[in-house]
């Protein structure tokens, strides 16, 4: 397994919680969103994920990974 933090830029509610931990969930990671920091920490099989395939996700949600 491994983990990372995420630096994400637009986040700014509930719903963008929701959004990014459930779109990640959905891709077989586990994430843990942290609005005051704007940091995303992902817990990810790389087995079976890239990490390029979850900063893709979250952008596709309309948000910039940076």
């Amino acid at each position: 397994m491994q983990n990372v933090n995420l630096q994400v830029k637009g986040m700014s509610c509930g719903h963008c919680v929701n959004s990014i931990e459930s779109t990640l969930k959905n891709l077989g990671a586990t994430a843990k969103v942290d609005l005051a920091s704007h940091s995303v920490a992902v817990q990810y099989d790389d087995a079976k994920l890239t990490l390029g395939a979850i900063k893709d996700a979250i952008e596709d949600q309309g948000y910039d990974v940076v």
